[in-house]
């Protein structure tokens, strides 16, 4: 396995739907219940495509293939919007594996989220 990187289209699209409103300002261990099933996730890129489904995960692995669910890590949401759990979740893995791209984006979404509580 690669060394995930991060995925610009996927953070700049999770920034969009946050500043559209569209996220869940969740508790962290919430995300075990939120995270969409395999299921779901093979429902999804049925209905749309696999660059949908990526478009949903803030880590990419070039190691693996396009096609393939496994190139897809740290997701974030339910493919409808954002979870602060799921964010939350990929920021403390990123941070135990030494991702820090993608560690800081998400703790910037995270910043999004709960500044977005605030109000």
């Amino acid at each position: 396995m690669g060394t995930p990187k991060l995925s610009r289209t996927a953070y700049n699209y999770a920034k969009k739907l946050i500043d559209d409103g569209l996220y869940i300002a969740d508790e962290r261990d919430d995300w075990s219940e939120h995270q969409p099933t395999s299921k779901q996730e093979n429902q999804f890129i049925a209905e749309n495509s696999i660059a949908a489904y990526g478009r949903w995960h803030l880590g990419v692995d070039s190691s693996q293939p396009r096609d393939n669910k496994r190139r897809y890590k740290f997701p974030y949401g339910d493919f409808e919007k954002v979870h602060r759990c799921g964010v939350m979740a990929a920021e403390v893995r990123a941070g135990q594996y030494k991702y820090a791209d993608i560690e800081g984006a998400a703790a910037h979404l995270h910043g999004m989220i709960d500044s977005g509580r605030e109000e």
